[in-house]
């Protein structure tokens, strides 16, 4: 390709203004010598032309093919009803397609959800990153093939930053129906055992004006009515146990209804703990009382209540009413009338010395199996005959002692069970042998009731700490009142914190601490969901996962510390999860608790029509009444960009140049002659004209 390019010796200015002066002079010639005045004039133009300095051009080129953007949409939406079917076969018609246009090269650009589900369909985004190596001259057009519910559009053509023209081909049908939850009002904490409102809404197109909502919540059902739709309604939920309370909203769907998946609204609530009340009940003043009142005392969401018996009703010396300082024990209001107030029951070092009458234990019984928890810090006296176990207690107690006490120095241990426990396992100074913590130096000897294994043992390998579940509550035996001994660092301590409170804790049925439980938590790092299993079993069950849609997967757990059982996988979908584990249930929610893909269904040609208009493009439905229908495919110069059955591609005529040749006119001793010919018949010609004259 031949072409005349300039480069002048002196700057563009310099040389007009030489060019004006050079015309002028010659316009004076033409006047004053006539015809003669053109030899003049043609010197003059060939000192211009070689200030010029012109040159001829010869570059290879090699043809480039423009490039065709065709953005794929595999957002949630796209997954809905046929949708995903109908943009499968669209693309690869499109494929197809494109291949039949030699001078364009398809791009295609598949989108999948934003990352953490709250941003949307982000098509624009895509687009822009996957042209970042594109030169705008060479890019012939947009085909988008989308729902078009796209979260991204930008606002004007001139934001967009293309040239090219932008044309959307729509996935869905116009007639589509569905229903589906918005939550208005959704508290993210409530109290334990307190009731909690959720203000909520169903929301339907081409529905009947009635639903029927279910609630559940931790996958247990606990009501179901009907409602109108787009009124608001409340719920009333209870909060039962502190940590997650998953809480599921779902109303029931619509005949042919366009996805299912929205028709569930998942809310999960942090149970907290207003207060838990502990009464503590010591037998008589002993080193280990303060122990208990100090790591009660220590925990801000305790509410103790401690009363000591300093004189029981058998000591009789005399001493005036009057002259006694302390209050009297109030037993009625505690164990009859107020009993259910509390969380838990300590009896620390309790002797039966008749001031508790046996209709109280009879009532401490009963909140027990109710749902109330009981434990026993027992000392000598558990294994006399005022022990708790010779009163009506003895039918809930994880052990019955022998009537011997063991007093020499000893190292607690966990037992095989209470390696697996979550109240004991890895207890600080547990994994050496023996463990790294000081001696005991006294114990009461007992025997477990059946099926009741310890979870810690001490000398000559008798039962320390046993726990049991009786109905709905749960009672605690520990058979020795030394673990003051760590507290005071004796021998190094040991770690009586953790003990006692993992202790009271599991008493309280705090849900971290269940020896049966299966969890599931994001790990903040994506989609990733870990999932943790709780057993005293050697061995734990595969794990099924069920994603919102209904799809399954199965986890196998491994041991990751003994009675601890761990996967991780990552999410494909947004929304809950269930995961079943025998009977053991559990949720988890991926993302947003309502994803943004599936707060506004409906396929939708107006959101982006100003956009592509405006580009010269075009937005329509790829569904129609005979099935699927594809636009045709062309390279158009000038005019209009689409029609009623085809779609165009502005092509560039872009080339690559390979290579470059400069031959300058105005150098070399061709021109030098030129302009000396051109003088010497100038020179002549006017010489003669005056030898004439």
């Amino acid at each position: 390709m031949l072409s005349l390019s300039f480069t002048p010796l002196v700057p563009w200015p310099i040389l007009i203004g030489f060019g004006v002066l050079a015309l002028l002079f010659c316009v004076l010639a033409f006047v004053a010598r006539g015809r003669t005045a053109f030899l003049r004039a043609l010197v003059l133009l060939l000192v211009l032309g070689a200030i010029a300095n012109p040159s001829l051009v010869r570059e290879d080129r090699e043809p480039v093919k423009d490039v065709a953007a065709i953005v794929v949409d595999r957002s949630g939406s796209q997954s809905l009803g046929d949708r995903p079917a109908m943009t499968d076969q669209v693309r690869a018609e499109l494929q197809r397609r494109f291949g039949a246009l030699t001078n364009i090269e398809p791009r295609f650009i598949d989108v999948p959800d934003s990352r953490d589900g709250d941003g949307g369909t982000q098509l624009f985004a895509a687009l822009s990153q996957s042209l970042a190596d594109v030169p705008p001259e060479r890019l012939a057009g947009v085909v988008m093939l989308t729902d078009g519910v796209v979260h991204d559009i930008p606002a004007s053509a001139a934001a967009l930053g293309l040239k090219a023209p932008l044309h959307v081909l729509v996935t869905g049908h116009p007639d589509e129906r569905d229903r589906q939850i918005k939550l208005l009002e959704a508290p993210r904490f409530g109290i334990v055992g307190k009731d909690l409102t959720i203000r909520a809404e169903v929301m339907e197109r081409g529905g009947t004006g009635n639903a029927v909502v279910t609630v559940r919540r931790d996958g247990e059902q606990i009501g179901r009515r009907s409602v109108p739709t787009g009124k608001p309604f409340a719920l009333t939920t209870k909060i039962e146990h502190g940590g997650p309370n998953v809480v599921e909203i779902e109303v029931e769907p619509l005949p042919a209804e366009l996805t299912t998946v929205n028709n569930r609204a998942v809310l999960p609530i942090e149970g907290i703990r207003e207060k838990l009340r502990v009464l503590l009940v010591s037998g008589e003043p002993h080193q280990g009382e303060r122990t208990w009142r100090n790591l009660l005392k220590s925990d801000a969401n305790v509410d103790l209540v401690h009363f000591t018996i300093l004189r029981p009703p058998e000591k009789q010396d005399g001493t005036p009413i009057s002259e006694l300082s302390l209050i009297a024990f109030p037993t009625r209001e505690l164990f009859v009338q107020k009993i259910k107030d509390f969380d838990l029951i300590i009896f620390d070092r309790y002797a039966n010395q008749s001031v508790l009458p046996s209709a109280y234990f009879d009532n401490i019984v009963r909140y027990v199996q109710e749902g109330g928890a009981l434990l026993i810090a027992a000392g000598p006296e558990f294994a006399s005959s005022a022990s708790l176990a010779r009163t009506r207690l003895s039918s809930i107690l994880p052990g019955d002692p022998n009537g011997r006490v063991v007093e020499q120095p000893y190292k607690a241990a966990l037992t095989q069970t209470g390696a697996r426990h979550p109240v004991t396992r890895a207890l600080p100074g547990s994994q050496a042998s023996p463990p790294a913590w000081g001696d005991w130096l006294r114990i009461v000897a007992a025997q477990t009731r059946p099926g009741v294994q310890p979870i810690m043992s001490g000398a000559n390998n008798l039962p320390l700490l046993a726990l049991s579940r009786e109905e709905k509550g749960r009672v605690a035996l520990l058979l020795s009142d030394h673990a003051w001994l760590w507290a005071r660092g004796y021998q190094e301590g040991g770690p009586h914190l953790d003990l006692l409170r993992r202790l009271g804790h599991w008493l309280m049925k705090e849900p971290a601490l269940e020896e049966e439980a299966l969890r599931a938590q994001t790990t903040g790092r994506g989609r990733e969901v870990r999932v943790e299993r709780q057993t005293m079993a050697d061995t734990a069950e595969p794990v099924t996962v069920t994603g919102p849609t209904g799809q399954e997967r199965t986890l196998t757990l491994t041991e990751a510390q003994p009675g601890l059982f761990s996967a991780t996988f990552e999410a494909t979908e947004l929304g809950l999860h269930t995961l079943r584990s025998g009977s053991l249930v559990a949720f988890v929610s991926v993302g947003p608790a309502n994803p943004r893909e599936l707060t506004d269904v409906f396929s939708d040609t107006d959101r982006m029509r100003a956009l592509a208009e405006a580009t010269g493009g075009s937005i329509r439905r790829v569904a129609d009444a005979g099935g699927i229908s594809v636009p045709r495919l062309q390279s158009v110069r000038s005019g209009r960009l689409s029609g009623g059955d085809w779609i165009g591609f502005r092509p560039s005529d872009s080339a690559i140049i390979r290579g470059v040749e400069v031959y300058p006119l105005a150098l070399g001793l061709w021109a030098l002659a030129a302009l000396g010919a051109a003088l010497l018949a100038m020179w002549l010609v006017e010489g003669r004209r005056g030898r004439v004259a």
